[in-house]
């Protein structure tokens, strides 16, 4: 994917506090033109303070926030319409009919139309918002997001309370938004959602930016690393911890576990051959950015 630089969201010491809880303390991020941005924790964590104060919905204590090189709250007017939104509770009323909601929202009946026929809606047109399952009605909101084609647009736990399969329908639809040229600023809680979906991410806890790379980035540096067990010797530990990219080799009942950085796999696999060892059973497990979030707010917590 092709990104130039130019920032779409800059929060520069974005700080914002409830009485004496500080929701978010002095937070900094730039969002890029094009990319899907993650901001990324647990429940409480400050995300959706975040967004809300990159939307004007709410006024930070300190700090300064730019959308699209706007202030959100003294350039709202100018924003309307540039800017996309799904907020964490957002709702219809139930009688209301997927149509109906459609052209309540939609500028004429000829927007509308375009509408229903490229988020796919016809099908649910007659059905109302109480009748539809947990992927349409998130499929209906994000077509209400993008009604006016906003240059960003901001998702809030978009596929939280869905099962895998309507998760992953959510996912492609949210990839759709990206090849549309619409920057994504997409809050979760979920890393296989981070992972699967953010060009970069932001680890967020008690409202502070931990660290932030993309997904393969703070897996490099926060996981474990790659692991890889096949069968071997004792005497196999002395020359492998000699091989390039490897970190740690231990012997275990049998078995060689090899840790390290992806390219050890190609360079160990190369050494057995000229070695003429080939093992009968090679198994190799790829770190997680699951893993890594855990090592790294195991790391804030010492």
């Amino acid at each position: 994917m092709d990104m130039n630089n130019s920032p779409v969201l800059e929060c520069v010491g974005l700080t914002k506090s409830y009485g004496e809880t500080i929701a978010v303390g002095d937070l900094n991020i730039d969002v890029r033109e094009g990319e899907i941005f993650g901001i990324l924790g647990a429940n409480g964590a400050g995300k959706t303070t975040s967004v809300e104060c990159a939307q004007g919905l709410r006024r930070p204590d300190r700090g300064a926030v730019r959308v699209l090189g706007l202030d959100p709250i003294a350039d709202k007017a100018r924003l309307r319409g540039r800017v996309g939104s799904q907020l964490q509770h957002a709702n219809l009323p139930d009688r209301l009919r997927v149509r109906e909601a459609v052209s309540l929202f939609a500028d004429g009946s000829a927007e509308a139309a375009r509408l229903m026929d490229e988020w796919e809606l016809g099908p649910l047109a007659r059905i109302p918002f109480g009748g539809l399952s947990g992927g349409q009605r998130q499929r209906l909101f994000l077509a209400l997001a993008l009604l006016n084609e906003p240059d960003i647009v901001f998702l809030d736990e978009l596929t939280q309370g869905l099962d895998p399969a309507a998760r992953k329908e959510v996912w492609t639809l949210i990839e759709q938004i990206r090849d549309r040229g619409t920057t994504v600023v997409l809050v979760t809680h979920f890393t296989n959602e981070a992972e699967a979906l953010c060009d970069r991410v932001a680890v967020m806890r008690d409202g502070r930016l931990v660290d932030q790379d993309t997904p393969a980035g703070l897996i490099d540096r926060h996981s474990r690393g790659v692991r890889m067990r096949f069968d071997g010797r004792p005497d196999d530990v002395d020359w492998l911890r000699n091989v390039a990219d490897v970190r740690s080799v231990r012997f275990d009942r049998g078995e060689i576990e090899a840790v390290g950085n992806s390219p050890m796999i190609v360079r160990i696999g190369a050494e057995l051959m000229a070695r003429n060892r080939i093992p009968h059973d090679v198994r190799v497990f790829q770190p997680t950015l699951e893993e890594a979030l855990l090592s790294l707010l195991e790391g804030e917590r010492r």
